[in-house]
C-alpha cells in the first residue's frame, strides 16, 4: 500500500506543530507502516528536498514553509522482544507511536524507566534525536538502540546507544546525521516480582527534588509508578507543559531553551543563589562571564572582561578537567528581567504565564514573531550574564 500523499496547498506547518506556526507544505506524505516509511523516504531522496515530522512538538518552521517533501511518520506498534536480561523487558517501538501513550502503556504493564518522562508531547522517533529527559530520568538511561534508515539507503540499520553519542539534549542525529528513525528499542525494569509481593508496580528511585517534594518523599525513595506519573503530569500541567486545547500556555514547543552547560569557573561568576548542578564531562556552551560587570564603566568592564578571559584560559590550561555545571535557563531568563507573560509590543507571541522557558503562540502568531521573542530573550540573558542560550526546538527556515 502506498503512503498517503496530500496535494500542494492543503496543509501548513501551523496544522502539524504544537506551536501552530509555520508556512505551506509543498508535498506531504503520511506513512503508517514501516514499509511505507522506507518507500516514502526513498521516493523523496530521488532529488527533492525533504524533512521528517512526527508529533511536531519540537519544531519551528518559518512562515515561508518548506519547498519539498514532508514525511509525516504515523507508524504504530509496541513489540516485546525475547531474551531480555533477568528482571528486565525489552521493547521495540515504532517511530510514529505517541510518546506519552507509550509511557502510559509501560506504567500500566509495570515496566519502569519512563514514568518520569510522562506528558512530553511528540512521537517516539523524535525522542533519541535530542535525548529527551525530565524530572531525573533521561532517554539515555534506557535506550538500547534504534533502527535508522540512512539517507539513500534501502533498508534500515541498527544503531546502538553508544553510536548515537547521546548527550544533554543532543545526539549525532541532531548534529547532522541524515536519515529517518524507524523504531526505538528500550530496556526497562520489569516490576513483576515486586508486584507479586507488594501488589503494585514500584518505580525507579526518585531523582529530582521538585518531584520528590510533590510526592512528599525523600530523594532516592521509590514509590508506585502510577503515583509518579500522576505527579509528573500535575507538575507539567502547572507549567503549561501538557497539551490542552483549553490552556493557551500549552500552545508552545515546551522548553524553548536548553539549560546551559558551563565550566565551574563561569558558574562561580553567577550570584550564589543561582541554581547549579555539577555534571560529568560534557561539551560546554560558549560563554562570556559578564555577570559582575553591569555597574562598571564601559572601559573598566572591557578591561575586567579581558582579564577574566585571560584568567579563564590560564585556569583551563592548568586544570583541563575542570568540572562542568548545568545552570537553570529559567532562572537566567527571569533574572535578566523577563517575566512570565512578557510580550514584545504588537507581537502575538509571549512568554508563558506559567513558565519562563516556554514561548507561546497567543493566537495567530507568526513564526517570525516566535523567533523575534526568542532572540530578545537570548540578547537579554547574554547582556546580563554573558551566557548564550541555545534553542531546544529544531529550526527550519529561521535563525536566532
Amino acid at each position: 500500500m502506498a503512503p498517503e500523499t496530500a496535494p500542494a496547498g492543503d496543509l501548513r506547518f501551523a496544522d502539524l506543530t504544537t506551536l501552530r506556526v509555520g508556512g505551506p507544505i509543498r508535498r506531504l506524505v503520511t506513512a503508517t507502516t514501516q514499509r511505507e516509511l522506507i518507500d516514502a523516504a526513498a521516493d523523496a531522496w530521488r532529488g527533492d528536498d525533504w524533512m521528517v515530522v512526527g508529533g511536531g512538538s519540537n519544531l519551528l518552521v518559518g512562515d515561508e514553509g518548506f519547498d519539498g517533501t514532508v514525511i509525516r511518520v504515523a507508524t504504530r506498534g509496541i513489540e516485546v522482544l525475547p531474551d531480555a536480561p533477568a528482571g528486565s523487558v525489552r521493547l521495540r517501538v515504532q517511530a510514529g507511536e505517541n510518546w506519552d501513550q507509550l509511557v502510559a502503556w509501560t506504567v500500566e504493564h509495570g515496566y519502569s524507566g519512563l514514568e518520569s518522562l510522562s506528558g512530553i508531547p511528540g512521537a517516539v522517533g523524535a525522542s533519541p534525536v535530542q535525548n529527551i529527559g525530565a524530572y531525573g530520568q533521561e532517554l539515555s538511561d534506557v535506550l538500547v538502540a534504534i533502527e535508522f534508515l540512512d539517507e539513500g539507503a534501502r533498508e534500515p540499520r541498527r544503531m546502538t546507544a553508544d553510536e548515537l553519542e547521546l548527550g544533554y539534549r543532543t545526539s549525532v542525529l541532531k548534529r547532522g546525521l541524515a536519515g529517518v528513525v524507524v523504531s526505538v528499542e528500550f530496556e526497562l525494569h520489569d516490576t513483576a516480582a515486586e508486584r507479586a509481593v507488594l501488589g503494585e508496580a514500584i518505580g525507579a528511585p526518585v531523582a529530582y527534588r521538585q518531584l520528590a517534594d510533590a510526592l512528599d518523599v525523600q530523594l532516592g525513595d521509590r514509590v508506585p509508578m502510577a503515583k509518579v506519573r500522576d505527579a509528573v503530569l500535575a507538575l507539567r500541567r502547572s507549567k503549561g507543559m501538557v497539551l490542552d486545547p483549553d490552556d493557551r500556555d500549552s500552545v508552545s514547543a515546551g522548553s524553548f531553551f536548553t539549560n546551559p552547560i558551563v565550566t565551574e569557573r563561569v558558574a562561580r561568576t553567577l550570584p550564589a543563589e543561582a541554581p547549579k548542578w555539577y555534571l560529568l564531562a560534557e561539551q560546554p556552551d560558549e560563554v562570556t562571564p559578564l555577570a559582575s560587570l553591569a555597574s562598571q564603566s564601559p572601559l573598566d568592564a572591557f578591561l575586567a572582561h579581558q582579564a577574566a578571559l585571560e584568567d579563564a584560559e590560564r585556569q583551563a590550561a592548568l586544570a583541563p578537567e575542570q568540572p562542568l555545571v548545568k545552570l537553570s535557563a529559567a532562572w537566567l531568563i527571569e533574572r535578566s528581567g523577563i517575566r512570565r507573560g512578557f510580550t514584545i509590543a504588537g507581537s502575538r507571541a509571549a512568554i508563558s504565564s506559567k513558565h519562563t522557558l516556554a514561548l507561546t503562540n497567543r493566537g495567530g502568531a507568526s513564526a517570525e514573531e516566535i523567533a523575534q521573542l526568542a532572540r530578545f530573550v537570548q540578547q537579554r540573558v547574554q547582556a546580563e550574564f554573558g551566557i548564550l542560550l541555545r534553542p531546544e526546538p529544531v529550526l527550519v527556515g529561521l535563525e536566532l
